[in-house]
């Protein structure tokens, strides 16, 4: 059994988050990915074969992360998922657990990003510029 510093997890899950959403590189992405990978989320399927094939199925997905943060076996991503095949990008947090250096559970909260006209905050949701 490896230990990995929350440094290395967090190094791990950018390097899986960008080897799958952004270069749809499933076979490199699956030694991120436990086989018994647990995914609570409205929008993926379960398992590790369900989140592969949503990324399969939506060719264009791109993933930018703005902040990440670890904490043990814990990572928190906030990041932004655009080309999505809806109206808005996605704005998400997504909370992963590492066992010895793979994801083995993930949680994700999402939520539709708006405009200036719409951010009743009067600020971005990611980054510092309104999407256009």
């Amino acid at each position: 059994m490896a230990h990995f510093t929350p440094s290395q997890n967090k190094a791990i899950v950018l390097e899986a988050f960008d080897t799958l959403f952004n270069r749809k590189d499933t076979t490199a992405a699956a030694a991120f990915w436990s086989p018994d990978y647990i995914q609570h989320s409205a929008h993926v399927p379960a398992g590790r074969d369900g989140l592969f094939s949503t990324i399969d199925a939506a060719p264009e997905m791109r993933y930018e992360h703005q902040t990440a943060v670890a904490e043990g076996d814990f990572v928190m991503l906030h990041g932004r998922f655009s080309h999505i095949g809806q109206a808005a990008n996605w704005i998400v947090v997504d909370i992963c657990r590492l066992q010895d250096g793979v994801l083995v559970e993930h949680w994700d909260v999402i939520q539709d990003e708006v405009g200036e006209a719409a951010s009743a905050g009067g600020h971005p949701m990611f980054g510092t510029t309104f999407p256009t």
